[in-house]
């Protein structure tokens, strides 16, 4: 695998408060688990935090931590990030790439850094590898038919990898990371957004949605019942996902919305139950591994999309799947 030698930055987030401690988040021990494969130089992180996880930053790879003083200031501002971002860059001007979580926000950190880098961004990534010489980004488009290959060609690339995109993997040999201090001077530009308030999201005692090996999803098909969505994802250990209209619908919260204006998510397993398929939604399970479809329409979109399909009714044939997987030894405990 051929590999770069000049240095990687890396926008990472975290978990917690000041008073009950930081821990690193999923997504980016993902990004320093690719950054090692990008580059056998050092690899660095901005932490927005006055207290980043150490321990885990070194234990995915991270030689250089820095983090900013964000007093009277939100991380939660893209273009408060994207300044971080650039202030951290300017520390050494030999990065190969910066990378950083697509999501909401990232996308927005990755336009807004590009262009104070002057260069070129690449979101919503599956894939990055280097490529005569060069960083080269993958991205599924068009509900998975096509691949397109980002290749930045002036300045430093920004890339915003899809969560779950990589499986996050410990360095052999973890480091003892060098924490800095970042002085960052933001714009008027970055005090133009303020937060006023903010409410932590209730748990649901599930892994998070971007960061599930399996997703399952009910569409307009469950009729308002997620209980077979539930139960499934449950017994396998992924997460609940939903579809526009069973959001509009309120038979589940906002936040499980997957697609062009939920969330994009890449599980190892994707399982769609009274899922259409529409194109909004397919977009945002383009990069699942396997999609798995059970419909009762032979000519819906996502029977085109999906690796496995059954039709027929979900009330069905989730009931008789449940059996068989517990018959196998399966278990919600498993």
């Amino acid at each position: 695998m051929e590999q770069l030698s000049t240095p990687i930055l890396v926008i990472t987030d975290h978990t917690g408060n000041d008073e009950d401690g930081y821990v690193l988040t999923a997504p980016s021990k993902q990004l320093l688990t690719l950054a090692r494969t990008l580059t056998t130089g050092r690899i660095d992180a901005v932490a927005l935090n006055p207290a980043p996880d150490m321990v885990a930053l070194g234990a995915y790879g991270a030689n250089r931590v820095f983090s900013p003083d964000l007093s009277g200031v939100s991380p939660r501002v893209p273009a408060i990030v994207a300044e971080c971002a650039y202030a951290a860059a300017q520390q050494d001007l030999t990065y190969a790439a910066v990378l950083n979580v697509s999501n909401y926000r990232g996308r927005d950190v990755a336009a807004g850094l590009a262009m104070l880098l002057d260069s070129g961004a690449a979101v919503d990534v599956t894939d990055c590898y280097v490529k005569d010489g060069k960083i080269q980004a993958d991205k599924s488009v068009l509900a998975g038919s096509w691949t397109t290959v980002f290749t930045v060609t002036r300045g430093t690339p920004v890339v915003s990898l899809r969560p779950s995109s990589v499986e996050a993997v410990e360095a052999e040999q973890p480091t003892t990371p060098e924490h800095l201090q970042l002085d960052v001077r933001f714009s008027p530009h970055a005090f133009a957004v303020e937060v006023l308030e903010s409410t932590p999201q209730k748990g649901t005692g599930r892994v998070s949605l971007t960061e599930a090996p399996v997703v399952v999803c009910g569409g307009r098909g469950v009729d308002g019942d997620f209980t077979p969505v539930e139960e499934l994802a449950d017994l396998l250990g992924g997460a609940v996902g939903a579809t526009r209209v069973a959001c509009d619908e309120e038979w589940i919260d906002r936040t499980a919305q997957i697609g062009q204006t939920g969330v994009s998510v890449a599980p190892k397993l994707y399982i769609g139950l009274g899922v259409s398929g529409a194109v909004h939604h397919a977009c945002g399970i383009q990069a699942s591994e396997k999609i798995v479809a059970v419909v009762d329409d032979p000519d819906a979109p996502i029977v085109e999309l999906a690796d496995f399909v059954v039709i027929g009714d979900l009330n069905d044939v989730v009931p008789a799947a449940l059996d068989e997987l517990r018959a196998q030894g399966i278990s919600s405990t498993s």
